[in-house]
């Protein structure tokens, strides 16, 4: 069973195509990255698998159901930490309580003495920090099998993006939660997650373990007159006056550069940039993509 699975998944507002015949599945039991540029369709994919909007087009399955079918096995959490401002963490602690069929108040209170907040405090008057870590005590109070984040690092100083990671890694190693994590910090993401999905213009572009995507590209620098002597698949072309950068996916076995040219592994922010970069109509379709 697939943690999120959309099959040619569409969404509009108006004019604008937020996602376009989106094909995509994310396995259950990994931390995986959504990652792309502002309007890529993260926020709507996300939005589309908690149950707040409707599909254009197309349809997605939230371990291996409609969205509203598993809403209470599914916590959420967005980059505003949306919670109502002028109740306390205790009152909102109480509020996840009866709203939710299985909370669990231990692990949820837990995350709050864990963090030496008091429950009489108002969550308008935290941190943003700290109201990022009352939501996620809230989403993890619901013991969800599948956790989702709209890019809860966003407000967050790197203190508090990294005390923020911490506990999500620590619940979903005790607790073995799925997570479908939307960031720009791919920093951050390249140390928490082990999967990942690049979004551009509404289209997977890219999708897989992290470790098999980065063993199967490469950086390749050489003579920018040469570049065509290349024969890996190119995915983006950087040129210079005299040297050309270009990010390749390979197969296996995967011979040596031409001579003059030199070659290294890419790292997660250069394979990201390098799909961004990429000529999307000159690449394969997503699920070719995704390396075996």
């Amino acid at each position: 069973m697939n943690a999120v699975e959309t099959f040619r998944l569409t969404q509009r507002y108006g004019r604008t195509v937020a996602l376009d015949d989106c094909t995509l599945a994310v396995p259950a039991g990994r931390v995986a990255a959504l990652v792309g540029p502002n309007g890529a369709g993260k926020t709507s994919l996300l939005e589309l698998a908690i149950g707040l909007r409707r599909p254009a087009a197309g349809r997605i399955e939230v371990l291996g159901a409609e969205p509203g079918a598993r809403r209470d096995r599914v916590g959420f959490v967005d980059q505003h930490a949306a919670l109502y401002p002028a109740l306390t963490i205790r009152e909102l602690l109480r509020l996840g309580e009866h709203l939710n069929t299985r909370w669990d108040a231990a692990a949820a209170w837990g995350r709050i003495e864990a963090l030496g907040l008091s429950p009489r405090r108002r969550f308008a008057a935290l941190s943003g920090g700290q109201q990022a870590q009352v939501a996620l005590a809230l989403a993890l109070g619901k013991r969800p099998e599948l956790l989702l984040l709209d890019e809860p690092l966003a407000r967050l100083d790197p203190l508090a993006r990294h005390e923020f990671l911490a506990a999500l890694l620590g619940a979903v190693a005790e607790h073995e939660i799925s997570v479908l994590f939307s960031s720009h910090d791919l920093a951050e993401l390249e140390r928490a997650c082990d999967y990942l999905v690049v979004l551009r213009d509404g289209a997977v572009q890219l999708a897989g373990d992290v470790d098999d995507l980065l063993e199967h590209h490469q950086l390749l620098t050489g003579p920018v007159d040469r570049a065509g002597e290349i024969t890996h698949q190119v995915v983006s072309r950087v040129t210079g006056a005299a040297q050309a950068h270009l990010v390749v996916r390979t197969r296996q076995p995967s011979p040596g550069p031409p001579p003059g040219w030199q070659r290294r592994p890419v790292t997660l922010d250069e394979l990201v940039l390098a799909y961004l970069r990429s000529d999307a109509s000159a690449l394969p379709g997503p699920r070719e993509l995704v390396t075996r």
